[in-house]
């Protein structure tokens, strides 16, 4: 760039130098679309005034995500947020406390959609059904969702400096039960009784539910939602 603003000496050079002006704008306009990554990031500074339930911050270089947090206004003193946070890394979970209105990191992460394939040993492979890249995640890391991760299931993969961090299920999820005692007729009303869904999950069902029933349960809470 340097050698151009020399060489712009006259009015053919100013003309050559608009006209690469011009291009390298376009090119820089272009840029976002021309060199999308798959593991697109962002980077924002938010206040600590906006915190919820949910919100993703840096501390000390590891990305955290809020469990539950306090506004606190004392009669005397400074405000602050009170907050339970769990580290996305190493699974601790810390309260921290925030002053008001002081500037936080929101984590560089990103979040690709892949669908759960099969189950390799100890280890659920996930895969990219446009590049059909297959990522691994432990039983560990997985934890409790697995009593709700299906085969065909599309999850959101969470990352962090390339690395899988956390993953969403779909809010509902469908699964058959595979055991549970002899049920009512539909017009029954009341009662209920548990019930083994394909997984192994035990969730707690309307007498009516059947075995070979396809139920929707929401995997926030384990609830059953009604008969798919």
């Amino acid at each position: 760039m340097a050698s151009l603003r020399h060489l712009a000496a006259g009015p053919a050079c100013h003309h050559r130098s608009g006209v690469a002006a011009a291009t390298a704008s376009l090119q820089l306009r272009r840029l976002p679309s021309c060199s999308r990554s798959r593991h697109f990031t962002r980077i924002y500074a938010i206040s600590s005034n906006d915190i919820r339930v949910g919100t993703n911050v840096e501390v000390d270089g590891a990305p955290w995500k809020v469990l539950e947090f306090l506004h606190v206004k004392p009669g005397k003193g400074a405000a602050f947020v009170r907050t339970k946070m769990r580290n996305y890394v190493t699974g601790n979970t810390v309260e921290k406390t925030f002053r008001a209105g002081s500037t936080l990191q929101e984590p560089s992460l990103s979040k690709e959609t892949k669908q759960f394939t099969y189950k390799d040993g100890s280890q659920f492979v996930f895969m990219d059904l446009t590049t059909f890249e297959e990522s691994r995640l432990n039983e560990a890391d997985v934890g409790d969702k697995q009593k709700w991760l299906k085969e065909g299931m599309d999850c959101n993969l969470l990352y962090w400096n390339g690395k899988i961090i956390d993953f969403d299920l779909p809010i509902t999820v469908r699964l058959t039960v595979t055991d549970t005692d002899p049920g009512a007729s539909d017009s029954a009303q009341g009662g209920t009784k548990p019930a083994t869904l394909e997984t192994g999950a035990v969730v707690t069902v309307p007498s009516f539910v059947n075995v070979g029933d396809d139920i929707l349960v929401d995997s926030r809470t384990g609830q059953y939602m009604n008969r798919a």
